[in-house]
This record gives C-alpha cells, sequence and structure tokens, in this order.
C-alpha cells in the first residue's frame, strides 16, 4: 500500500510438551522454544512496530522460586532491542552452565516452557510500556495469575467497564485490554473459588492438595464462556494461567486471523501460516486454520484441545488482512492477491480503449506486484483471444508478415515508480516540505512516448489518496503521458473499521471526502444534516439496535461516480495528463478471496452489533469537527 495505515497485532505462542533436556539433547539447545518464539515473531514482524513483549512460563517450579519472566519493549528496533535483552540473562554463563538444563531452568529467566510473543500496533492510545503486551494480572495463587496478550478491538468498552464495576471492581484504566483482561480474571477467580469450595464441602482439607486439584481441575472453555459472552468485536486472544494451563482464542465471526500446529514435541500458534511453515519448517497442510468460535487449550499436564466457547456466527474474516496486511507468502493469500489483479482486466482494457500498443503496465508499492501479475496474465489472455480473432480472420491471405505483426503484439510493463529514501521533512514550512514529500519516490524516465502513451499503475488499496496526490500523480505525470490510470486492487473503502485497523475517522477517506463534495454539487447537502439528525437519535439505544444511517447517503450516486470525483480530488493542480482511478468491484473482491468475506469497510455491512455504533459515531464527530476516535 503506497499509504501507511496501522492495522492488526501479532501473535505467538509455544508451549513445549518435553521436558528442557530433551530439546538439549535433540537440537543441542535447552533454548529450543525461545529460538523458535523469536523466529515466529520475526516472521511476523510486518504485523507490529510499536513494541514487543515476551512472557515466558517455567512449570512445576518450588514456591519462592520465580516463574513468569516478562520483557516489553517499545523502541524502534523493538525485535532487535528485546531478544537482545532477553538473550543478556545467558551471556555471561560458562559453556558448561549453558548446556545444563536443570540449572537454566531453576535460575536463568526465559528458560520456561510456555512462552508467548506480542508484536503491537498501536490503534489506541499511546505507545508506552503500558500499552504493550503481555499484560499480566497476578495473584500470589499460580490458579489465579493471568497473562494475556492479542490481536484485538472490542467496540464497546464502555460497556464492558460497566459490568466490572457492577461486579464490584474498581479498574484502573479504561481500555479494551485492561478491561478484557479483568473480565476474564474475573471469571477465573470464581471457577478457583467454586472449585476450592466444592472440595473443601468433599473434605480435603490440606491446603497444597486443594491447590492442586484445582488446577488439575480448572475448567478454561466455561471461565472464557462466561468471559467473552458480552464481547463485541474482533479478537484473537492469547493468555497463560499461572499454573501453567494456556489458551488461544478466536471471536466468533472469525474476524481476526489465528493458526496453530502440533506434534509430540510442541504445540505453536501464530497470527500467520506461513510464520509457522518458516518457523518448524513443514507444509501447508500440516498448519491448521483455528475455526472462529473455538479455542485452543493446553493444559499444564501437555493435552490439548480445540472447543467451543462462543456460539459461531457468520464466516467474517477480514478480507483486508487478504488484500494487504498478511504477509503474502502465504499460497491461498498469494492467490487471491493475483485474482484481485486479474479480475480488473477487463476493467482496464475498456479504459485503454484495447489500445495495449500504447500503454505501459507498471504498480505501486512493491506489495502490489502479486496483484500486478495476476491483472496482467488477465491482459495477455484478452490479448491472446484478440490474436487468435485477427488470425483466424485472416484465413487465406495469411502470410508469415501479417503473422508476425498479429505475434508482435504485447504488453508493455515497466519499473516506473521505485521508492526513495525516506527523507526527513519535520523541521521545515509546509511548503517546503510538501514539495519534498513529492519526491517520496522516484521515476525511471525515457520510457515513455511524450502525449501518446497511458501509464496504468496498480496499488494495493487507496484509502485517504493522499499519497497519490502529494507525490505519485505529481511525480509520474513529469513522464510526460497522455492519460494516468490508477488502479485500486480493493473496493473503495467508505466506512471506518473497528476491529484492529487503525481506520476510525471519516473525513479521513477519500471515497467518503468524494461523497460529500457530490451531495454539495448537487445541491443534496441537507442529506448530511438529516443523516446527522438520525445518528444522534440512535446515540442512547443499545447496539443490537442500531442501524447503519450513512449507507443512504452513498446510495445516492454510483460507484463510477465516486470514482470519477476521487479522481479530481488526488489531481493537483496544473497537471496534464488525464487522471483516472479505477476501484475494484465488491462483487470481484468476493470472487477472488471467497473464504474471507469481512468487507464492513467497503460495503457497511459490520459483522457485529458495535460495528454500526461506530459508523454512526464516526459521522457524529465529522460533523462536529470532532477529530477523536469513534470507538
Amino acid at each position: 500500500m503506497s499509504e501507511l495505515i496501522k492495522h492488526e497485532c501479532g501473535i505467538a505462542f509455544i508451549r513445549l510438551k518435553k521436558p528442557l533436556d530433551y530439546y538439549h539433547k535433540k537440537y543441542g539447545t535447552a533454548l529450543y522454544g525461545l529460538l523458535k518464539l523469536q523466529l515466529l515473531m520475526q516472521k511476523q514482524r510486518n504485523r507490529g512496530q510499536d513494541g514487543a513483549g515476551v512472557v515466558s512460563v517455567k512449570l512445576n517450579m518450588l514456591p519462592g522460586k520465580t516463574y513468569i519472566h516478562r520483557q516489553r519493549t517499545n523502541k524502534q528496533d523493538n525485535l532487535k532491542e528485546l531478544f537482545d535483552t532477553i538473550y543478556s540473562n545467558f551471556g555471561s554463563l560458562s559453556k558448561k552452565k549453558i548446556n545444563n538444563p536443570k540449572l537454566l531452568k531453576s535460575n536463568i529467566p526465559f528458560a520456561g516452557e510456555v512462552l508467548m510473543g506480542h508484536l503491537r500496533y498501536g490503534t489506541h492510545g499511546s505507545n508506552s510500556m503500558k500499552n504493550v503486551h503481555p499484560v499480566i494480572r497476578r495473584s500470589n495463587w499460580k490458579t489465579r495469575t493471568l497473562i494475556l496478550a492479542g490481536n484485538f478491538n472490542l467496540t464497546n468498552v464502555d460497556e464492558l467497564f460497566d459490568e466490572l464495576v457492577s461486579y464490584g471492581q474498581h479498574p484502573f484504566r479504561k481500555s479494551d485490554t485492561i478491561t478484557v483482561l479483568e473480565k476474564i480474571g474475573h471469571f477465573l477467580d470464581r471457577e478457583v473459588q467454586f472449585e476450592f469450595d466444592r472440595l473443601k464441602k468433599e473434605g480435603i482439607d490440606d491446603n497444597v492438595e486443594l491447590t492442586n486439584l484445582i488446577s488439575q481441575n480448572l475448567d478454561l472453555q466455561k471461565i472464557l464462556t462466561k468471559a467473552s459472552k458480552s464481547f463485541d468485536g474482533g479478537y484473537v486472544m492469547e493468555g497463560i494461567i499461572g499454573n501453567g494451563d494456556a489458551f488461544v482464542l478466536r471471536d466468533p465471526n472469525g474476524i481476526r486471523p489465528a493458526y496453530y500446529y502440533e506434534n509430540d514435541e510442541i504445540v505453536v500458534a501464530a497470527s500467520e501460516r506461513p510464520a509457522i511453515q518458516t518457523t518448524f519448517d513443514i507444509k501447508y497442510e500440516d498448519v491448521r486454520e483455528l475455526e472462529r468460535g473455538k479455542v485452543l487449550i493446553v493444559k499444564n499436564n501437555g493435552k490439548t484441545e480445540v472447543v467451543p466457547f462462543i456460539e459461531q456466527r457468520e464466516n467474517k474474516a477480514c478480507s483486508f488482512e487478504r488484500i494487504y496486511f498478511s504477509r503474502g507468502t502465504d499460497r491461498d493469500i498469494y492467490i487471491e492477491r493475483k485474482m484481485l489483479g486479474h479480475t480488473m482486466a477487463n476493467m482496464v482494457l475498456k479504459a485503454i480503449n484495447n489500445d495495449l500498443e500504447n500503454t505501459v503496465f507498471s504498480f505501486i508499492p512493491n506489495t502490489a506486484n502479486v496483484a500486478f501479475n495476476g491483472l496482467i496474465k488477465g491482459i495477455r489472455q484478452n490479448l491472446n483471444k484478440i490474436k487468435k480473432e485477427q488470425i483466424l480472420n485472416l484465413g487465406k491471405n495469411i502470410t508469415p508478415e501479417k503473422l508476425d505483426k498479429i505475434l508482435a503484439q504485447n504488453v508493455k510493463i515497466d519499473i516506473l515508480v521505485v521508492k526513495d529514501a525516506k527523507l526527513r521533512t519535520f523541521i521545515l514550512q509546509d511548503n517546503s516540505r510538501n514539495e519534498l514529500v513529492s519526491h517520496v519516490y522516484d521515476i525511471t524516465y525515457g520510457i515513455i512516448k511524450d502525449n501518446v502513451d497511458t501509464v496504468v499503475l496498480i496499488d494495493d488499496s487507496i484509502v485517504r489518496g493522499t499519497t497519490l496526490k502529494d507525490s505519485i500523480i505529481s511525480i509520474v505525470s513529469r513522464l510526460n503521458p497522455k492519460k494516468i490510470i490508477v488502479l485500486s486492487s480493493a473496493p473503495q473503502i467508505r466506512y471506518p473499521d473497528c476491529y484492529g485497523i487503525d481506520m476510525s475517522r471519516m473525513n479521513e477517506f477519500i471515497a467518503f471526502k468524494a461523497l460529500v463534495a457530490l451531495l454539495k454539487e448537487t445541491g443534496q447537502e441537507y442529506l448530511l444534516h438529516q443523516t446527522y439528525s438520525r445518528c444522534k437519535a440512535q446515540e442512547k439505544k443499545k447496539s443490537s439496535e442500531i442501524r447503519n444511517e450513512v449507507k443512504f447517503l452513498y446510495s445516492n450516486f454510483t460507484y463510477d461516480e465516486i470514482s470519477k470525483k476521487i479522481a479530481e480530488l488526488v489531481t493537483p493542480e496544473g497537471i496534464k495528463p488525464q487522471i483516472e482511478v479505477i476501484y475494484q468491484t465488491v462483487e470481484n473482491l468476493h470472487k477472488a478471496i471467497p473464504n474471507h468475506t469481512g468487507d464492513w469497510y467497503f460495503s457497511g455491512d459490520y459483522p457485529t452489533p458495535g460495528g454500526n455504533k461506530v459508523v454512526n459515531k464516526a459521522f457524529i464527530n465529522f460533523m462536529e469537527g470532532n477529530e477523536d476516535r469513534s470507538y
């Protein structure tokens, strides 16, 4: 994507099923789990650069021994900083000590069997350490200690906060992370107390024995079912109880991604399939997707199960995850991104009137190259049909010269736009800064025929349009093409996201700006005020009773009319070439990505009730000139 938007976080979980000396004997190191966790996080570094954290839990430690170790950082090079700090615990050890698994486990931090990592992209709050996962709810009772990290945003934090208050709690901060931690912690406490009272009634007076029995009997499925009952949002959460029980759960709509793998040595979970494949050198089919509404539970004895914790709802897995956020090394994602480009071939050929001789194709930025390959494949398939038709039309008049001319027709591909080094512009005045920003991308001169060629550029998605206007269109126009066509392999982003992606303000979307401009130009500005009144009227209703009032505004214009207005808005003054913007359609999106149907940012069809509340609030904020987030 040529524009930076922040998005989902990344999770990493590893549970060693064997004692540390097993891995030392087989793999030459007792730190096998830690090394694998580092690689698992490194292969998901695209998912978070605002912070990173690791927790290690040691199983069956004696009282008085520290069994939980946590390290977090919010520094720029967070993964290097994080693991440099962790490995410093082992740096001064002699060879004899580093090869002694029992000594490592007893005395050295992070030599544990249960490991959890997190990569953070901050969609809420500051990037202070308090916002970096994992977070810990501590207790002297192992079964009451809870460690949590996740890739989630909840839309109903206020309601969940009020629930905690109704339990008699006094939460120290209102955030979805702390609210979730305390909500699960509350039902964890209740379950422990229930088991304690039950066992006492059965005549067990030895408190040490009691504690061990509670640990064995702890029902994570029941706890998580009760705790998550009122969660509204997209989430994948990973957690560890102090006794070593662990879990990874996925929301009932499957909005956020989660995958896992298990053999007789390890259980591993992560946000992306290729990270697991690479880390453990396994095949695509060996990695399973955690089904929506289900939780992977690993007990402290190593026993695992995948069970439902909440009723499954309609599959609304995030399509944006597939279009852009996940690494394209996943086989399915690679195929889907190619198909996104392929489905745009006919639209492009129509826009250039099939004039391939005077059209040059390229892409921006590098992440769009897979969709670009799909686009070119589609163009070539159409070109082959044209060639076949031309050859058949020659009939008996065919000659080697005529055949050569037909076969010589080809698709022109060139690298026209290259991202240059970042420029430090913060100390400059706006006019000077804008001049430098326009040079973030560089161009290849001498390829385009002056005022003859059309340039076609494909991007993953066009969200705000700022990079197009401030940089790309200005600099590509210096090549003097007749026309510049910019393709977006994703549809028009019209509505805010509230499940993980940092897109919460209506006035940041170029599609919404185009809508407002069209309403004003056509004398329908009054519809904005009518919609505002309807949104305000629903403010105090329950989330389940609220409907998306903004969808009506878009119904007044066609998809192409919105795209045409976007093209006008992203065209800088004084640009000579004609500018056209073509967006992927929602229909073709679902053809390309059939198993990830979450499209609320494109369609306004939110998978949970809280989404409608968020979009209306975002519109209210826009009308009131309020820059606050809508959730």
